[in-house]
């Protein structure tokens, strides 16, 4: 990257920084359901909507992970409308067939179940209620809704995405193939259900990688340059309980105190980079996610370590930090820890099965991915090294089987 880019990127970055401590951030309220969310009918029924819109994705109905949920609305007189169809890496199309119903059937609230694609349609389905005369096109970037949504409950069925505590909703083209992030404090949602129970029937596989991508969300957070007390904090608190719990997860995923712990995390790591951001594993990954499918959290995995290595010393100090937190390793400059706690996820990604290249990516495709990711993280990711398109296309090379 020529140094004009840089002085641009980091102006941008120090201006934003400056910026958001006078944003209306927020943190979800925690809604208490001891016996699972059944009991999240009787608090819906007491806000007074007239139908409330639940969210989700067929392979959630279809394990019954709905269940419970719709039960508690019935039993408390509750209207709704199920919307079942939301699809991995939700599109345009899918976000404006769920808006339809949500308009059709008269609703002011949105429930979202399941993992990341189900609550970002729900924030989108809402940000199209808050500014129906505004295209899903035109929200993509930074701040361009700021104006309330419909009140929105988000119940993660992963732990993993974190986007029960976000600002950010990423959606699919899938004409010209691009996935973009739509970043605005009003896609928070209000209130957040953790019932360790709906992560408990998840595959070993799905564990897996929606943890990482839960690692990712922290690690990214604390190796930027805009992280404040807060996030430092939430960011290690996600670290080590991911390294404590995440492999016992997949190994015994009817272990509920790591799956409660696990979920933590993933609202630990979403608070963090909510407020500190993401850097270019995301950047990548979002590209990935838009050219073939590739489920966000494999790609995220994948590239993790690969794109820690990449940063160098930019990252030693705050990778040498995570190291001693985890215990990973305790003795050597940063340099040394920052090599350990990156080889550390190496081993947990081979522990559990996941590879360390992504089958399918096209050569041909390389050039266009990475622009387009270079466009998503310039000048908005405040990484600790900047890189343009020519760097990213060497990352990717480094994944190509």
């Amino acid at each position: 990257m020529n140094i004009f880019q840089k002085i641009w990127c980091r102006t941008f970055q120090t201006v934003m920084k400056a910026a958001t401590p006078f944003l209306p951030w927020r943190e979800p309220e925690i809604v208490d359901c001891k016996n699972g969310t059944r009991d999240l009918g009787a608090f819906v029924k007491t806000k007074g909507y007239k139908k409330v819109l639940v969210v989700t994705g067929p392979n959630v109905f279809r394990k019954g992970l709905a269940d419970e949920l719709i039960a508690g609305l019935k039993e408390n007189g509750v209207p709704y409308a199920l919307f079942n169809r939301v699809v991995n890496n939700p599109t345009i199309d899918n976000i404006e067939e769920a808006f339809e119903l949500y308009r059709a059937e008269g609703c002011d609230a949105i429930i979202a179940l399941g993992g990341g694609s189900p609550m970002d349609l729900a924030k989108v389905v809402g940000a199209r209620a808050a500014k129906p005369n505004k295209p899903v096109k035109k929200m993509k970037g930074l701040l361009k809704i700021m104006k309330r949504i419909p009140d929105l409950y988000a119940i993660p069925t992963t732990a993993g995405s974190g986007s029960e505590t976000t600002i950010a909703a990423v959606v699919s083209d899938s004409v010209t193939h691009e996935k973009y992030p739509i970043n605005d404090l009003s896609l928070i949602p209000r209130y957040a259900v953790l019932d360790a129970k709906l992560t408990a029937a998840l595959p070993p596989q799905t564990t897996a990688t929606t943890g990482m991508d839960a690692l990712t969300h922290a690690v990214e957070a604390y190796i930027g340059r805009s992280n404040t007390k807060k996030t430092k904090e939430r960011a290690e608190q996600a670290v080590k309980l991911i390294f404590d719990n995440l492999f016992t997860a997949y190994e015994h995923g009817d272990d509920l105190v790591a799956r409660a712990n696990m979920q933590k995390a993933s609202y630990y790591a979403g608070v963090a980079f909510t407020r500190a951001y993401v850097g270019y594993v995301h950047a990548l990954a979002h590209a990935l996610g838009g050219f073939y499918g590739t489920p966000h959290g494999l790609a995220n995995s994948v590239l993790l370590p690969v794109v820690l290595e990449y940063y160098g010393e930019s990252a030693h100090k705050p990778l040498a930090r995570l190291a001693e937190i985890t215990g990973v390793c305790a003795e050597g400059d940063d340099a040394a820890k920052a090599t350990k706690f990156i080889d550390r996820i190496k081993e947990m990604n081979e522990a559990m099965q996941i590879p360390s290249f992504i089958e399918g990516i096209k050569p041909e495709d390389v050039p266009e991915m990475a622009k387009r990711a270079a466009e998503e993280g310039n000048p908005l990711y405040p990484v600790p090294r900047l890189m343009d398109a020519g760097e990213l296309e060497k990352i990717y090379g480094l994944i190509i089987e």
